[in-house]
């Protein structure tokens, strides 16, 4: 058992190494990057369109996108107006920084302003394996139900917002929104939260202005 703690923390700590190189390429190209985490389904690609349309006349986006298989969700970003590259992990639950050093390979730095990672479908890996990302972003849905920060606090204790999408389903489905903030409240003190709904775009404008305001404020350091 200790040759396998030494193993998997001599992974992560390479992993980091990586993901600091990352950020400093990052900032010298003068990109500021989410890290955005989902379970599948919960709305990541949908929220990345809406993100797009809302910030394509403001700044130069681009995206990449973490899947096991096919590249259906970069081709949506890409017809948003993004600049986007797939990574197929190949069967891998998570992105990590060795993945995305490879995707930033395929963009061109210097024509962005906002990097948006779609991470994989995965409520649990990916929180283990830093990017190099400025912000780490957590989008739940309420179809998924209000006891998943109790089953999955390790992706909820780290993030820095919380997205919860699909609220317009809120009169049609069992979600105790008390509950569910109650459970994230206590992982994850004061973290800034955002109810809203892709579909009906309720609630997405205190998203963006969030988005803007970091932007802008990254740009001013």
């Amino acid at each position: 058992m200790p040759e396998r703690v030494s193993v998997v923390e001599n992974i992560l700590s390479a992993n980091d190494r990586l993901a600091d190189e990352i950020q400093h390429q990052l900032n010298e190209s003068h990109v500021f990057a989410i890290n955005l985490m989902a379970s599948p389904g919960a709305g990541k690609t949908t929220l990345i369109e809406r993100t797009i349309e809302h910030l394509s006349g403001l700044f130069r986006i681009g995206m990449i996108n973490g899947d096991i298989a096919t590249s259906l969700d970069a081709d949506r970003a890409a017809a948003a107006g993004a600049q986007a590259v797939q990574i197929n992990t190949g069967g891998e639950c998570h992105l990590d920084a060795v993945m995305l050093q490879q995707g930033l390979r395929k963009l061109d730095l210097t024509q962005l302003d906002l990097l948006l990672v779609e991470n994989v479908g995965n409520l649990v890996c990916p929180a283990s394996f830093r990017l190099g990302t400025h912000k780490s972003v957590l989008i739940a849905s309420t179809p998924e139900g209000d006891d998943k920060p109790y089953k999955y606090p390790g992706m909820y204790r780290g993030v820095d917002a919380l997205v919860i999408n699909k609220i317009d389903l809120l009169p049609y489905i069992s979600f105790d929104m008390d509950r569910f903030r109650q459970g994230v409240e206590i992982l994850n003190p004061g973290v800034i939260t955002f109810p809203l709904s892709c579909r009906t775009q309720d609630g997405i404008t205190p998203w963006i202005d969030w988005l803007v305001f970091n932007i802008q404020n990254y740009r001013e350091k």
